[in-house]
């Protein structure tokens, strides 16, 4: 199951500020404890998300990673962690000083009751293929994407509303966006909040709606995004493009404008992560004499020596040819694979010639020592 986007888990817009998340972080916290849902399952799962959300968006350069590459930027060693794989206990711990070291039992939490809780329409995140070759790859790219989405009604500006007067405020909640009831238990009264029924936790009903997103504050349309690729992605991974995707119901937050990478297969050059792979086909007489080869590479193309006698399946490595780390952590290296390339058909003449250097004893296999028959098994260490 794909998890959730971390801004979703806690409630929070992508601008949030620190405070914010943490603030959002303990309500949550609140909500799920395991003291407040006795043999919950779902509610400790929701607990742990909401940790591990926390964990990530507390952390500015996690925060950062995340808000560029979405989960997989977390990955392949990034320090996150999974909040699903943590004990209760590793969640108190690393987090019990956001509650004033309350965070051992519900009895020490406090609500922060009376306070006006509206909630927040989000738009919903929007999916795109952006295709890339190997060059784009290596030096990054930008793309502009034609993308038809929900977009802010021009006529109301978002709010739906037809004129400043077109709504009032709700009469159910008194603008809050949220009731309480009170409820006697065998513990004694308790206090619960939920969402208004009636204007939905907006704190407001329209009276009168605009004529053209009716009521609603947003519209079919289109917007062409630039979309700035870094160097060094590779096919699968995601990239997010904060607030870009549809807009949200009445003046809400937008979604984000997900972009998947799709790499281009190369017709001459074979990706092995950050490595670039070549096969350079040679005749049997340039390995036995030795020639010049030009090698195509990300960039241009460039010359190699293949010295005499050079066997087949040896591997030529040409440093810094390959692929940029997408963290920064240097560029892979273009290996030059040799193959011997063998004519299907002779003429009269090309036979005499092969028959003649087969009865040589230079030309023999039996002349093929010790380190010539373990050349394969190095071959297959180093990749």
């Amino acid at each position: 199951m794909a998890k959730r986007d971390y801004y979703e888990v806690l409630g929070v817009s992508k601008s949030a500020s620190p405070e914010e998340i943490k603030k959002a972080y303990r309500k949550k916290a609140i909500q799920f404890h395991p003291d407040k849902n006795p043999g919950d399952k779902a509610a400790e799962e929701n607990f742990k998300e909401a940790a591990e959300a926390y964990e990530v968006l507390s952390n500015p350069e996690k925060r950062q990673r995340y808000d560029q590459f979405g989960h997989s930027g977390l990955g392949g060693g990034q320090g996150g962690f999974s909040g699903h794989d943590m004990s209760m206990d590793d969640i108190f711990s690393m987090f019990g000083d956001i509650f004033g070291g309350g965070f051992g039992g519900f009895g020490g939490f406090g609500s922060g009751g009376g306070r006006t809780h509206r909630r927040t329409n989000r738009g919903s995140n929007l999916r795109v293929k952006a295709s890339l070759t190997l060059k784009e790859i290596a030096h990054g790219a930008e793309k502009k994407i034609k993308v038809k989405k929900y977009v802010t009604c021009d006529s109301c500006h978002g709010s739906g509303a037809k004129g400043s007067n077109g709504y009032s405020s709700c009469s159910t909640c008194h603008g809050s966006g949220q009731v309480t009831r009170i409820s006697n238990t065998f513990l004694g009264q308790m206090q619960t909040t939920s969402t208004c029924p009636t204007c939905g936790g907006e704190g407001q009903i329209i009276t009168h709606k605009c004529d053209k997103c009716h009521g609603e504050g947003i519209v079919r349309g289109e917007e062409i995004i630039n979309i700035k690729i870094p160097p060094g992605v590779a096919e699968g991974m995601q990239l997010s493009v904060s607030g870009k995707g549809n807009a949200a119901r009445r003046g809400g937050v937008p979604g984000d404008l997900l972009v998947l990478i799709n790499e281009v297969k190369d017709p001459e050059l074979i990706r092995d992560e950050n490595d670039l792979i070549y096969n350079l086909y040679v005749s049997f007489p340039d390995l036995a004499l030795g020639t010049t080869a030009e090698i195509p590479t990300v960039d241009n193309k460039v010359k190699v020596k293949v010295d005499a006698g050079t066997q087949p399946e040896k591997i030529l490595r040409l440093r810094g040819k390959g692929l940029p780390d997408l963290n920064g952590y240097g560029r892979g290296d273009l290996l030059v694979r040799i193959h011997v390339w063998v004519p299907k058909k002779l003429s009269n003449d090309e036979k005499k010639q092969m028959e003649k250097l087969q009865e040589s004893d230079n030309f023999s296999a039996k002349n093929v020592g010790s380190e010539d028959r373990n050349f394969f098994d190095k071959v297959k260490d180093m990749f």
